[in-house]
């Protein structure tokens, strides 16, 4: 099961196009977002807790776990954000603190750069990645793709940007038709943390580390 490997404006149909962005009010607020993903009643984020912590003021964090893979690892964190056909961009700030040495590393390849990212989900997917349903989840641009270190970092991703990449690899931009579906029928985004074999494939750290999301806004 493959739930790995992104969002562009194209423009459609204006019955698709009638379907409005969902309101992004407190998307920062920890109780939005869900630590996972959740398939078929498993989560895969193992030894995880089902929600972040709320910052003191805004955003929200997660302690990664260590200091083995046997310890758990993160896979997913996900905001239902609704259809997502009426914005252009999506941008995310966030920091992580981690003591000197700590290494992140990808629980499917440790020793490979482990990796943070954005994705997006149509409603409706049933995680087998076949068929139709190689279209439902769509990732970003490798160029939007960072490598887990200290310090404060910036996504930016042009949703109008041909190159994301649905779950098989496939780009946008000779895929429109599903690409645009799923605009339109967005259930939710997603944070990924992984590596080479699947951005959302799984974290772990050395040592103590923290993930805090700063802010995030679809626009």
């Amino acid at each position: 099961m493959r739930y790995q490997t992104a969002l562009g404006i194209f423009g459609l149909a204006a019955a698709i196009a009638s379907v409005s962005l969902a309101s992004t009010t407190a998307v920062e607020d920890a109780a939005n977002w869900e630590i996972g993903p959740d398939v078929r009643g498993v989560n895969y984020s193992v030894g995880m807790p089902l929600k972040p912590t709320p910052a003191k003021k805004q955003g929200w964090s997660f302690a990664f776990p260590y200091p083995t893979r046997e310890a758990g690892h993160v896979h997913a964190i996900t905001y239902n954000s609704g259809a997502l056909i009426n914005a252009s961009k999506i941008i995310m700030r966030y920091r992580i603190d981690a003591g000197r040495g700590v290494r992140f590393e990808p629980q499917e390849s440790p020793g490979q750069p482990a990796t943070v990212s954005l994705y997006f989900q149509r409603r409706g997917d049933n995680w087998s990645a076949k068929r139709k349903f190689e279209y439902y989840r769509w990732y970003v641009p490798e160029q939007s793709v960072r490598k887990l270190s200290p310090g404060e970092h910036e996504i930016v991703v042009d949703l109008a940007d041909p190159t994301w990449i649905s779950v098989m690899g496939k780009p946008a931009g000779a895929n429109l038709h599903y690409f645009r579906e799923a605009l339109a029928q967005t259930s939710q985004i997603g944070i990924a943390f992984g590596g080479p074999t699947g951005r959302a494939h799984g974290v772990y750290s050395t040592g103590p580390a923290r993930f805090t999301l700063l802010e995030f806004q679809i626009i």
